[in-house]
């Protein structure tokens, strides 16, 4: 068998937007991930259906999977013809033990390629509002594991002529970071500045001196992962935050999906700067429907698409049998605003269901098999045009998706997504119920509400008209008095 090849990819330090595109297109056509426990799991959402999923978390002063198990990993998968990503969080190449690993492969004849990342130093810096360098306050940088302070083949005297200095994984060590370096020569009164899991919306930075840092950090109980950053530069921070003055900064939301397309409510989260998890994640497999059937279904008078996946399932079957979408005579209704944007894609145009008249034949196209249909959506005729199904690889990575800062806020845009978030989340082993009690919930719309009702919850937060950007309002605005 032919061997394969391994990708080493730098996944950035948390938020997904720091991928390089070299990095995602390596995700997109991998056979197998190998993928770390620090990089942001959205990630693994661009790799195919077929790739094999391979977690090789560990966490500090843990057991866990070894490097030697990592390596025969990479070894065996490739030796089988495989193309495979280690996907690593920050750079492969700073404290990333890319050396290691792909020393075992060359020392198998197995070919290898490293793609770099952004290192968390300094973009997790630059989120906290400070540069890693500057022509007044620093012209030199330095990056040091956080590990194993005390080694005394660490050049302490040579790190105190370093005007910014990154320590990375170090708050466990950092009595012994504050000794070493003022012991050597650097000033108590040098700013320092340790920053917990940088760039995601959870970060948080404790600002302070080498004489204070310790008791600041352990009053706010901060941990690894973070960055410690030591160096006058830190003056600039006042003066240069940008991410921590985001109005949904430090907020953590949950947001019920119930398909394949991105989330528009997720999205205009994110870029607010909220941390985001999105649960369950979905694909979509094509339904064969043959031209005669496709030819009779455009005869009817309206045409309600449930979904914008069963939009793009049917569009594209008229598409393959090469049926013109000018022979589309019917009137065309959507559920959302989504599922008509995505007629508008393809050139059509549509209504809400709730102008659809009831004079007419009516064919529903859904995303579901027949007996699951939704009652709802009318007593016409129904046809699936595409099969949508969660990805159950991701029931074992959702845990470990809430890990950290519990979940604030818990979002819901139609009733379908109520029942998917409690029937998958329980059975990813996630205590549903438990996490709604703690946080705040929002839905998009009365409808949705009265199914949360139904499993005996509550929503908080409802915008008049059942719109993406009212609720996100209602979100940005709930603490402004």
């Amino acid at each position: 068998m032919t061997k394969g090849k391994v990708y080493f990819v730098g996944a950035g330090p948390g938020d997904e937007g720091l991928i390089t595109v070299k990095g995602q297109k390596a995700i997109e056509k991998a056979d197998v991930i190998l993928y770390d426990r620090l990089l942001n799991p959205k990630l693994l959402e661009a790799a195919a259906f077929d790739c094999e999923l391979i977690y090789c978390g560990k966490k500090p002063y843990t057991t866990g999977i070894s490097q030697g198990e990592i390596n025969e990993l990479l070894v065996s998968k490739a030796l089988e013809g495989h193309r495979v990503v280690r996907l690593k969080g920050g750079d492969p190449a700073v404290f990333g033990r890319v050396g290691e690993e792909a020393e075992s492969l060359k020392d198998e004849g197995i070919p290898f390629e490293v793609i770099p990342g952004v290192t968390s130093s300094i973009a997790a810096s630059m989120y906290a509002g400070v540069p890693v360098t500057h022509r007044d306050y620093g012209r030199s940088f330095a990056m040091v594991t956080g590990h194993d302070q005390t080694r005394k083949d660490i050049d302490w005297n040579g790190l105190v002529s370093i005007d910014t200095v990154a320590f990375y994984m170090g708050v466990a060590n950092l009595p012994s970071i504050r000794e070493n370096l003022i012991n050597h020569g650097k000033p108590g009164n040098t700013p320092a500045l340790v920053i917990q899991w940088g760039t995601y919306g959870r970060q948080e930075s404790v600002e302070g001196t080498l004489d204070d840092i310790v008791e600041r950090v352990s009053g706010r109980s901060l941990g690894n992962p973070a960055i410690t950053l030591v160096g006058d530069i830190i003056s600039l921070r006042g003066k240069l935050q940008w991410f921590e003055r985001k109005p949904l900064y430090g907020q953590r939301f949950l947001v019920a999906r119930t398909g394949t397309a991105k989330s528009a409510l997720a999205e205009a989260l994110y870029e607010l700067g909220g941390e985001v998890i999105e649960f369950p994640k979905w694909n979509a497999a094509k339904v064969k429907i043959e031209e005669s059937q496709l030819l009779a279904f455009l005869s009817y008078d309206r045409i309600l698409f449930t979904s914008p996946e069963s939009v793009h399932g049917f569009l594209d079957s008229l598409t393959e049998q090469a049926i013109d979408f000018r022979r589309i005579s019917s009137k065309l209704y959507v559920l959302s605003r989504k599922s008509k944007k995505a007629l508008q894609q393809r050139g059509l145009t549509a209504e809400l269901k709730s102008g659809m008249p009831e004079a007419g034949t009516l064919l529903v196209v859904g995303d579901r098999n027949r007996d699951l249909r939704d009652p709802a959506h009318g007593d016409g005729d129904y046809i699936q045009s595409i099969a949508k199904f969660v990805d159950e690889r991701f029931l074992e990575i959702f845990p470990r998706m809430l890990d950290g800062k519990p979940v604030g806020t818990v979002l819901f845009s139609n009733r379908h997504s109520v029942d998917m978030l409690m029937q998958y989340g329980n059975k990813a082993n996630v205590d549903i119920e438990a996490l709604l009690k703690q946080a705040s919930i929002g839905v998009i719309g009365e409808s949705t509400g009265n199914r949360l009702q139904d499993y005996g919850f509550t929503s908080d937060m409802m915008p008049k008209e059942p719109s993406v950007e009212q609720l996100v309002d209602l979100i940005v605005n709930r603490n402004v008095f």
